[in-house]
């Protein structure tokens, strides 16, 4: 039966390469994160607060679009990122930091929640949790010169909105791993370790959870 998996996590965690690896294993579809040209960015970093209504508008109107074609698939697929992050996440930062004013802001919270009733949800998100430590590690190793200039407060900032978030998320199973111990891409253990839960998942084994012991033992495999 085909499968409809999103991978959620923060800036530099490594979204991208499991859902690369996965889908190499699986025999799936992989799904990255669109280019999107926004027509509002311009304007947005110009003057936050008066564009960020419009520029979440935008991006949330293109992955809502995404999630619905992935959904209609007719061969199983793994998203880098999901369209709950793009509201959950990003936009509800902005609103913390004060760059969306509170009437757009909930305008935007009644589209998104609206538009969400109406998506059939994923089979399974996978949540990779790490650090503030790893994920600087991880953003400095892939050396990408835009992303040099994030503040460990704002990544630090993005883990306690993703906690909350995948603490309240019940539209799906979730299978969260932990990102800090598990290299997947070192360690070939540990890659066969994740799609051994993440079938365990899919097949409706609810208590799927990484145990210390494993975690050792996969990395020396």
């Amino acid at each position: 039966m085909k499968k409809f998996v999103a991978v959620a996590g923060n800036i530099g965690v490594g979204k991208s390469t499991l859902v690369q690896m996965l889908c190499e294993r699986a025999g799936w579809e992989p799904f990255y994160e669109p280019v999107a040209e926004n027509p509002y960015l311009a304007d947005f970093y110009a003057d936050m607060r008066a564009w960020s209504f419009h520029s979440q508008v935008f991006f949330l109107t293109h992955r809502l679009h995404s999630h619905y074609q992935l959904s209609q698939r007719s061969t199983s697929v793994a998203q880098d990122r999901s369209v709950y992050e793009d509201a959950e996440i990003f936009a509800q930062n902005l609103y913390l930091q004060g760059h969306f004013q509170e009437r757009d802001y909930q305008t935007y919270r009644d589209l998104y929640e609206t538009m969400r009733r109406f998506l059939p949800p994923p089979d399974l998100v996978i949540y990779l949790r790490a650090s503030v430590s790893t994920l600087q590690n991880r953003i400095s190793n892939r050396g990408r010169a835009y992303e040099r200039a994030i503040a460990p407060g704002y990544l630090d900032g993005l883990n306690n909105l993703y906690e909350a978030w995948i603490d309240n998320f019940t539209l799906c199973p979730v299978l969260a791993i932990p990102a800090d111990d598990l290299d997947y891409v070192s360690h070939s253990g540990h890659l066969r370790l994740i799609i051994q839960k993440v079938d365990e998942k899919l097949t409706g084994k609810e208590e799927v959870a990484f145990e210390p012991e494993e975690v050792a033992r996969a990395a020396d495999d």
